[in-house]
């Protein structure tokens, strides 16, 4: 053990690499495959190392694998380097099932002291992690993951010098923007037609261009695809410079054929490079994206699907003008909105009640609503619906001008029937057309969604949803004035509380009097909102009531971790 310590403060001093001290125990000195082959360290020495943390059980570490594979096999050529799987899997079955995807080498899993001493020498505080090391022994970068999801293996040999020269290499493409910079690669000058046929990219210079970032498995691009292909089908048939190009991130070749072969436009072929590199190129964060490329080959907008979702061909050529002439429309719409004008379509003119019971939207008018967006299998909606019935009885109780209209995104309607039964109050059918004009007015991006609409007819809030879990009807009528009201009766209820309080709960720091919109009290372990007593630095929280007691008994709960000691939050496992 002692031999491996001295190991990496040497690497970490830039002295030569000692591949036995570092890898090898005093009962080992090789490394396995995953067929049960040995391969003995010295047969390392010289070569490049990328020590790979990791382990089956962690989501990021599954995801990224693949990818690590095939820049390791595009790259093995070289033959310059060698990765090494330094596993945190808890049983050997774990461990082989999860190595025997990896065509690199591992330390045993039987020698857990190894593993453990790597871990703490690297300091690694979370996974997957990649640490590249040069054949000096120096850490040329504890970064490698990041590299590698950014850059694949055009970032090697991943050292500062390489990904400088790819930033700036980025940083001038921009600059020198183009349609062919975006599109053309050395090994590909054209898209790819719905029939097979490749036409150059040189044919589409000139035109204003719309990148379709796409899954053919998700379905929010499988709702908005309709959507732009009768935007460019009416653009084409007025003559206009337009195309589009779809860019899939699908893995399975005939999920795309199958669905490509239906679009009229153009693509990128399926599992192309320039997919990823066009992905990160313009940050994608979101699905469905489509990109605006202008006749000079420049970007006009990062992503103009929302607004062909709701503007449809009207939202072309997509310019900052445009766009300022929509929101001018978008705000004259605002104010003459009218409950009619939201709810009423064709001869939709109504809402359900019990039983189906038909309730004209006239009847509506003039009272206070709530439009609540939600779903059965949604459990966020599950749980904030006891909230929301309880409010809505006590408003009703004051005031008969209130009404909640279920605006449901249930799959079946049996799913919409039994959530349905337990509300006191109106529904759209399911299934109503309504549904998608209602979403794309309120910009419903999750759910639950409670929009409130006043007597007037005019939108209140948008939030309405975090108002009645902060107040529940004590929020009512939800507008501006309400808030403002609630906002000064909650400064008035703090008069004469201590600013800060010690608890034996939290020895560690004082509680500091703090405004929380909504908690979990660490001490009785129910929701609270408006003051706690807050710890910033442990993120932990005391109702006053649960603060100011003493001897207070502690009942803290805790979160459960995919293994003890781990936290994931989606992108790394991290050391608790």
């Amino acid at each position: 053990m002692a031999g491996g310590e001295q190991s990496v403060t040497q690497i970490n001093n830039g002295d030569a690499l000692d591949c036995r001290s570092l890898l090898s125990s005093s009962e080992r000195d090789f490394l396995v495959r995953n067929n049960g082959d040995k391969v003995t360290i010295d047969s390392l020495k010289g070569k490049k190392l990328w020590l790979y943390f990791s382990a089956s059980w962690c989501g990021p570490c599954r995801h990224f694998t693949p990818t690590l594979v095939e820049v390791y096999k595009e790259l093995s050529t070289k033959g310059d380097f060698e990765i090494i799987f330094i596993s945190a899997d808890e049983d050997e079955e774990s461990f082989n099932g999860y190595f025997s995807k990896m065509p690199w080498l591992a330390i045993p899993f039987s020698d857990s002291d190894k593993r453990d001493l790597l871990n703490e020498e690297y300091k690694v505080r979370g996974i997957p992690t990649l640490v590249i090391i040069g054949e000096d022994g120096k850490v040329v970068s504890d970064s490698g993951v990041e590299i590698i999801r950014e850059y694949g293996v055009e970032g090697y040999p991943f050292t500062e010098e390489r990904i400088k020269e790819l930033k700036d290499q980025e940083e001038a493409a921009r600059r020198n923007q183009s349609l062919t910079s975006l599109l053309v690669t050395r090994s590909r000058d054209f898209v790819i037609s719905p029939n097979g046929n490749r036409v150059p990219v040189s044919e589409l210079e000139g035109k204003t261009v719309g990148l379709y970032f796409s899954l053919f498995s998700f379905k929010s691009c499988g709702d908005f695809t309709p959507m732009l292909v009768d935007v460019y089908e009416k653009l084409k048939a007025k003559g206009e410079g337009f195309e589009v190009v779809l860019i899939p991130l699908d893995d399975e070749e005939e999920l795309f054929n199958q669905g490509f072969r239906n679009m009229p436009w153009f693509s990128l072929p399926v599992k192309d490079k320039g997919c990823e590199k066009l992905a990160r190129y313009f940050e994608l964060s979101t699905l469905p994206t489509v990109v605006i490329i202008g006749p000079d080959g420049k970007t006009v907008h990062s992503n103009v699907a929302e607004a062909i979702e709701e503007h449809g061909v009207l939202a072309y050529p997509f310019t900052p003008e445009k766009f300022a002439e929509l929101a001018e429309i978008e705000k004259a719409k605002r104010e003459a909105q009218t409950l009619e004008s939201i709810l009423v379509s064709g001869d939709r003119d109504f809402v359900i009640g019990k039983n189906g019971a038909k309730i004209p939207v006239s009847d509506l008018v003039g009272k206070n609503i709530l439009i609540y967006f939600s779903a059965h299998w949604c459990p966020p909606c599950r749980a904030f619906l006891p909230k929301l019935i309880e409010a809505y009885h006590k408003i009703k109780a004051k005031d008969d001008a209130f009404e909640v209209i279920f605006v449901s995104s249930d799959r079946d309607q049996a799913s919409f029937d039994e959530f349905f039964s337990g509300m006191p109050w109106l529904a759209l059918p399911f299934g109503d057309s309504r549904k998608a004009s209602l979403g794309r007015t309120f910009k419903v991006s999750g759910i639950p969604m409670l929009v409130a609409i006043g007597p007037s007819g005019r939108t209140v809030t948008t939030e309405a949803r975090d108002l009645i879990s902060s107040h529940g009807a004590n929020a009512y009528p939800f507008n501006e004035e309400r808030v403002k009201e609630i906002e000064a009766e909650f400064e008035e209820m703090a008069k004469g509380w201590p600013k800060k309080v010690k608890h034996p709960l939290h020895e560690e720091h004082e509680l500091v009097l703090s405004r929380r919109r909504t908690f979990v009290c660490d001490g009785c372990n129910e929701q609270g909102n408006g003051w706690s007593y807050y710890c910033d630095e442990c993120d932990f929280d005391l109702h006053p009531k649960c603060a100011l007691e003493e001897n207070k008994d502690d009942s803290m709960g805790g979160g459960e971790n995919p293994k003890e000691g781990w936290v994931c939050d989606g992108e790394v496992c991290s050391k608790a």
